[in-house]
């Protein structure tokens, strides 16, 4: 099993412990202020990686009467346009994905929505062989399917198993949750070009995504700003330190995998939540989480064949 693959696996647990800390300690925050805050929190821990990392130790820092903000701009300013159009179009759709789902969730059942919404891997497939060519081996497409179908049940309530993809038809949240999904895997190509073709250093694109995503989510939280507690203050750096990590692990992942392969084993980070959901708080179903974690290694297992 190799670094990527390890990574991708990595990013799944932080990324889902990371979602059950949310919904335990953050439920009362308005979602785009909660992202905006924890963002840069998230920046703030990772910028000394990039600092010394994409030449700017304290010789150039030195030289830049800006300090860091200075020798960051110029850094960036190296950046081809297709990159920057890159970086800007990866984060433009990571936040339309979030508030996607945002408002299909408002508008609609969260039995129904989450499902659909964790279908990206099954949208990165096809857009990965027709746009950029990848090949993958069958077993690999099978595994991919079989994670996708175990991300899918994780999030499933018993009742009709195709209920939520047969609601997609006639229900607007469903629809909604199904373009969030379209979304996601658009960003997830978009990560994948950016870190491949276009080589951008990994400790540089992090701190770039975090910030686009924020920007863009930036006049939403203006609206309705987040009231942050000096109790919860410390809850905002380890949720920031959280984020930095699994926005490093999912960075790695992307820059040597495929994304028709690194997504649907970084989404399994629904089933990490949900079973942490369970043996924690005794949410409902746990035995169909349980099935769903099994599929989950099987389909990780197909793919690293």
């Amino acid at each position: 099993m190799d670094l990527g693959l390890l990574s991708a696996i990595g990013a799944a647990v932080v990324w889902g412990t990371y979602v059950f800390a949310l919904k335990r300690s953050f439920s009362g925050y308005p979602p785009a202020g909660l992202t905006v805050l924890i963002n840069a929190s998230a920046i703030a821990w990772f910028l000394p990686v990039t600092v010394a990392t994409n030449d700017l130790g304290a010789g150039a820092l030195a030289s830049d009467p800006l300090g860091a903000p200075g020798a960051i701009a110029r850094s960036l300013a190296a950046v081809n346009p297709a990159a920057a159009a890159v970086v800007a179009g990866t984060a433009a759709a990571t936040a339309a994905a979030f508030v996607l789902f945002l408002r299909a969730i408002e508008d609609g059942d969260v039995s129904y929505v989450a499902p659909i919404n964790k279908v990206v891997p099954m949208f990165v497939l096809p857009l990965e062989v027709l746009l950029l060519g990848q090949v993958l081996a069958p077993v690999q497409v099978a595994g991919v399917v079989v994670t996708t179908a175990a991300v899918y049940v994780a999030n499933y309530e018993p009742g009709s198993l195709l209920a939520p993809l047969a609601s997609a038809a006639r229900s607007r949240p469903a629809q909604l949750a199904l373009v969030s999904a379209a979304c996601y895997a658009v960003a997830d190509l978009g990560k994948r070009v950016a870190l491949q073709e276009l080589a951008i250093p990994g400790t540089l694109w992090v701190p770039l995504l975090l910030a686009g995503a924020g920007l863009i989510l930036l006049p939403a939280a203006v609206r309705t700003p987040p009231a942050v507690s000096r109790g919860d203050a410390p809850k905002f750096v380890a949720a920031g330190a959280l984020v930095a990590l699994g926005e490093h692990l999912t960075t790695v992942a992307f820059a040597s995998l495929p994304a028709s392969v690194a997504s649907p084993v970084i989404n399994t980070q629904a089933i990490v939540a949900v079973v942490l959901g369970g043996v924690l708080l005794g949410e409902r179903y746990f035995r169909v989480r349980l099935v769903a974690a099994l599929l989950a290694v099987v389909g990780v297992a197909m793919i690293a064949l």
